[in-house]
């Protein structure tokens, strides 16, 4: 498990990063870019907490998400006019990040006893709903639901994770199968630009 938490770390740092550049190309102070910063990183899995009543809530209980954080905002106003080179850096982790906070999020509702399918809808809320609060906070259109295949991907890789929950299959090597999952659709997804389809504004127009 000592893999996953790191990993779980360089997503939250990762998220905590774009969270802080959105709010600094919006012209918010200090105080602004933490909270969004702060929103982004930990919003998906505090939501979750809330929702399913686990205590305590992810950041609450362990001060290294915190920590990851300001390191991260700070990391974001030394180094803001290098990080638009990493962009494949950040995708790379952010993706990570959305695979590992889904999966833990998946495994946490389904210790809590919940049904899999509220397991898998609390998996795919961990792992995006703190990029939709950030949209939303910053007057933007959130990603989920403008462009790119994002918390289907998600959907995916828990689908794959309670798919071979039910085989005798060590854990570990379920996880990093799912992960792969969610991962691989992003890549493909970003690459040749797949999105879903849309309604079309005449569709429901009548003759």
């Amino acid at each position: 498990m000592e893999l996953i938490y790191v990993l779980d770390i360089l997503g939250t740092f990762a998220f905590a990063i774009s969270g802080a550049l959105v709010a600094s190309d919006k012209k918010f102070d200090l105080f602004g870019v933490l909270i969004i910063a702060f929103v982004t990183a930990v919003g998906g899995g505090m939501l979750r907490d809330v929702l399913i009543d686990a205590h305590p809530i992810n950041w609450i209980g362990d001060l290294n998400y915190l920590y990851t954080i300001f390191v991260a905002v700070v990391f974001t106003f030394l180094f803001k006019s290098k990080i638009a080179h990493l962009s494949k850096t950040m995708f790379l982790f952010d993706t990570i990040g959305i695979s590992v906070f889904t999966l833990l999020g998946l495994q946490k509702g389904l210790s809590l006893n919940l049904h899999p399918i509220i397991a898998l809808i609390m998996g795919m809320i961990s792992a995006v709903f703190g990029g939709v609060l950030r949209d939303v906070l910053t007057n933007k259109i959130p990603l989920i639901f403008e462009k790119e295949i994002y918390a289907s991907a998600c959907l995916a890789g828990g689908i794959t994770y309670l798919t071979l929950n039910h085989f005798k299959i060590s854990e570990n090597i379920i996880f990093v199968i799912s992960a792969a999952v969610i991962v691989f659709i992003r890549v493909i997804s970003v690459k040749f630009h797949l999105q879903l389809p849309k309604i079309k504004d005449d569709l429901f127009t009548k003759n």
